[in-house]
This record gives C-alpha cells, structure tokens and sequence, in this order.
C-alpha cells in the first residue's frame, strides 16, 4: 500500500473507488494476501490439489479445507486480504511440510471464494469475520488452535485472540498489518518509485473499468512484494491472474477505522511469535517489532531473506521456525 493510494495488498485500506488486498495507508490496509503472497487464479476456483467442503456459518455457507490427519491440536491459517480467497498461500509446499505433524485448517472468509457471495444489505464487519472464524473452530470440533494470520490476517487473528483467548493454545502473527489499521507502515513509494509510477500512469483508466489497466496495477504490485528477484519471477510465472471481491475489502475497510486492538495485547497471555521478513515494502518490519514488544513474552523473528511472504521465499526456515514454535513448551 502507499501512502497516495490504495494498492492490493494483504493488509492494507482501500482505493477511493475499490478496495485491494492490501491498499495504501489510508486507502487500504486491508493484506496477506495479497497477500499474503500468493494470489488467487479466481475467487472461485482453487489450485491443483485443492479438496475441502462447505459447511453452514454465520453468513452463510463457508468454505474449508483441511490438510493432514494428524490427532491433536490443528493449525489455522487465515490469509490476508480483506476480499481475498485462501487459494494465494497455496503458493508453497510449507503448508504441506507441516500438515505432515498437525492439521493445516485454510477457509475461505465471508464473501469471498467458494464462500458464499453476500447478499444485498449484508453485514461484513471485523465483528463477523470473529465469529466466522470462531464458526469454523466449532466446525473442525477443535476447542483449542494454533492461530497463525499473514497481513490483514494477523490484524484479525489478533482480534479473534482479544475475543476468544480460551481457544488459542499458541498464536503466531506474520508480516501483520497494525493493531490500529491506519498506523500500517508501506515503503512502496522510497523503494520501488518506478513501480509506483507505473500504477500511477494506469489509475485513471482503472478507475474507468479498463481490465487491462487493474492487471497491469496488480502486476506491478506483486513485483514489489519480493527480495529475491528469482523468487519475484517464479512467483509471477505461476499467478498471472487474481480475483478479489471489491465489496468485502471495502466494507471491512470501512469497519476497521473503528477500532485500536493496542490495549488488548497486553492481556495475551499465550505464547505468541511475532514474524516478518526484513524486506517486506507491503508492512515494514517496525510494525511487527512493535507488536511483539507489547504482547507480554513474545518471540520476534526475522526472515533476512524475505519480503512479505516468508513462506514463499524461505520455505525451509519457515516450516523450522514454526514447528520449533508449536513444539516448544
């Protein structure tokens, strides 16, 4: 996201006439996903590999996916956006890695996906996606989770923590927008201003409909979530197109302006990890060293050759890191 406008991000606000996965500070916030990294080839249809099923939520029939079968406590993954579909984190084997030891739950939140499209007059405010989440815990008959959101899905694994701590055995919070949606910091604009000036010179047409121009704009944003040029690359080669549901990442946007989850960290009283990669441009580091410094014992780790999607461009330390996490005592 940048600071002049909303871009398409995982978590970030959004665009004056549409909202992304992670948009600019004040036009957006809503990421992880964009990311969260790894895009969507349509909002209702999955990768290879997909398998999962719909159940009855809140809102309506949501979507869920599960990979392994291990017993014990499963792992939820809530990907970023707001208005994006769980499929864009499918873009590494790190999932699968650690579906080897627990369950590995993915859903598709309210609106989006092979989610249930709202319906006219519907609510979608961070107080629902809570008791979405909450939904689908009940559905997978787990009264305890390890929680892990990437971008705007670690802005909401926090609120669902603040909520519903009896649930949450361990919490892990990766390249997370802030606790205070606004206070999200993007370095778009100081490190990629050619990057920036290419969106720039399609807004307008964009803004008018023109397809082609919102590819070229989402292109050049997923150029910028990267360290690695070879990792840019083979992620580019593999998601040329993406799907988002404009409407949901422009009413959650609207809702998140209400609220400071700040005090609330204090009070976690679960271990948390606290991860981000040192050249993520979509939330700078400073966001995710603040977080772990007000949740009391928390772990801050560093991905040194990351941008805004460690598990796509370190898969290896990825899977290391979390599965020390879960196993620690």
């Amino acid at each position: 996201m940048t600071p002049n406008r909303a871009r398409f991000a995982l978590s970030y606000p959004a665009r004056t006439a549409r909202t992304w996965f992670i948009l600019s500070p004040l036009r957006f916030l809503a990421l992880a996903t964009a990311l969260a990294a790894c895009a969507t080839k349509t909002a209702a249809a999955g990768p290879a590999g997909e398998s999962g099923a719909l159940f009855r939520g809140p809102g309506g029939p949501m979507y869920v996916e599960v990979r392994g079968n291990a017993p014990g406590v499963p792992l939820f993954m809530v990907n970023g956006g707001p208005g994006f579909a769980h499929d864009y984190v499918h873009c590494s084997d790190a999932w699968d890695a650690i579906a080897k030891h627990r369950r590995v739950v993915f859903y598709d939140q309210r609106g989006v996906g092979r989610s249930a499209r709202l319906t006219k007059n519907q609510s979608c405010t961070l107080a629902d996606q809570i008791e979405d989440l909450e939904a689908v815990r009940a559905h997978v008959g787990a009264d305890h989770i390890d929680l892990l959101g990437h971008s705007y899905g670690g802005y909401l694994v926090m609120a669902y923590a603040a909520r519903h701590p009896e649930h949450v055995r361990h919490l892990m919070i990766v390249d997370s927008a802030a606790p205070k949606w606004d206070d999200t910091v993007f370095l778009f604009k100081d490190v990629f201003p050619e990057g920036m000036g290419q969106q720039a010179a399609v807004q307008f047409a964009e803004a008018m409909g023109d397809t082609e121009a919102l590819a070229t704009d989402l292109s050049e944003y997923f150029k910028m979530l990267f360290l690695s040029p070879e990792n840019r690359d083979r992620y580019m080669a593999i998601h040329r197109e993406y799907g988002y549901v404009k409407s949901v990442n422009e009413l959650l946007n609207a809702d998140f302006k209400k609220y400071d989850l700040n005090p609330e960290l204090p009070k976690f009283r679960f271990p948390t990890l606290v991860i981000c990669g040192r050249y993520d441009m979509n939330v700078a580091p400073s966001v995710a060293w603040k977080i772990a410094r007000a949740i009391p014992g928390a772990r801050f780790e560093v991905f040194e050759k990351s941008g805004h999607l460690p598990y796509f461009e370190e898969p290896e330390k990825f899977v290391r890191v979390i599965e020390e996490f879960l196993g620690a005592p």
